[in-house]
């Protein structure tokens, strides 16, 4: 079985919708940018098979609120450096027909996206701006509150999207960028979907109805996204898939998918694994590393590399070969091909 997993895995088209490496590279000295995404992270991209990969650009707190758009600035440029300077095998993609250019050229396909946003505020007049660097895919809330809309850590507020929240979502539709409900709160995403004139997508989020975590998606929820045409990406969190951290495995992970899969349908369901344990090994010395992190970590599924173990879990669950296919990147390929950066 391992075999035959490996051989599928490798002719499948695995798209993660969920790699912070932005962060990791991004620390490095402008100049290592490219060096050192081609050192570091390609290999595990290439070993975990992933052929398209989504680059969120997440500002971490410390440069909030002043230096977040700088910072948003610098990343966006970092993703053009790292693409730029490894041209051989990967490409900053806009849209289906450079993402199809690319995958059939053997290259990796990259596509920007924001977290939540920071550095454009309010500016909704900002979003044209990212969307003319490359952006395709972004999100208005993390944990906490924005002036877009309120994380899903602030759901008890029971709050919606603020007026430039709502004029920003208008924009990414108008624009050709999906809107991501990942880390909206509850409300929020209510909103959003009463709202969305086009798909939206959740880049990495888990079932609620095997673990009540506010991070996580109700089944009413995913019925509301695959209405309008989108889809969700699972995380691989443990903390997300299993309260006890014993049970936080890779059989765990399927579950996750198999239920996202009977509510949304195996044509709306992808992976958005959340590989936080390598960004946080290539961002934090040794001595300063936040032991926390162990116990959220899948074992064997602490980077790209342990991809396959994925599609060894879905082959043992039943998956016919054409459905795990479209689970691993199928999916989010066919969104992107008919969304990314096409305007109204």
């Amino acid at each position: 079985m391992p075999h035959v997993s490996r051989e599928l895995h490798h002719r499948a088209v695995v798209a993660d919708a969920h790699n912070d490496l932005l962060v990791a590279v991004a620390a490095r000295p402008p100049r290592r940018w490219a060096s050192f995404f081609r050192e570091r992270w390609l290999p595990q991209l290439r070993d975990g098979g992933v052929d398209l990969q989504v680059l969120p650009v997440f500002v971490e707190d410390r440069f909030r609120p002043e230096g977040a758009l700088r910072e948003t600035l610098r990343m966006i440029e970092c993703a053009h450096t790292l693409a730029e300077g490894n041209r051989d095998e990967v490409r900053l993609c806009l849209d289906g027909s450079d993402i199809d250019a690319t995958l059939a050229e053997g290259r990796i396909a990259l596509v920007l996206a924001l977290e939540s946003a920071p550095g454009l505020d309010a500016d909704v007049e900002l979003i044209p701006t990212v969307h003319r660097l490359g952006v395709r895919v972004a999100s208005i809330a993390h944990w906490g509150r924005t002036a877009l809309a309120d994380g899903s850590g602030e759901d008890a507020t029971g709050s919606r999207l603020t007026a430039a929240g709502v004029e920003a979502l208008r924009e990414m539709e108008r624009l050709g960028i999906l809107f991501d409900v990942s880390h909206l709160s509850a409300s929020g995403v209510a909103h959003v979907l009463e709202l969305a004139t086009r798909p939206v997508l959740a880049t990495h989020s888990s079932a609620r109805a095997l673990l009540d975590h506010h991070r996580n998606l109700t089944d009413e929820q995913i019925r509301g996204i695959v209405a309008t045409g989108g889809m969700v990406c699972v995380n691989f969190l443990g903390e997300f898939l299993a309260a006890d951290p014993a049970e936080r495995t890779v059989d765990r992970l399927a579950d996750h998918i198999v239920h996202v899969a009977e509510v949304a349908g195996p044509d709306r369901v992808g992976l958005g694994p959340d590989f936080i344990k390598e960004v946080s090994a290539d961002v934090s010395p040794p001595a300063c590393e936040d032991l926390d992190y162990a116990e959220l970590v899948v074992p064997g599924l602490e980077g790209p590399r342990g991809l396959p173990l994925v599609t060894e879990a879905l082959i043992g669950r039943g998956f016919s070969e054409a459905a795990v296919h479209q689970i691993l990147g199928g999916n989010v390929l066919d969104l992107f091909r008919k969304e990314l950066g096409r305007p109204v």
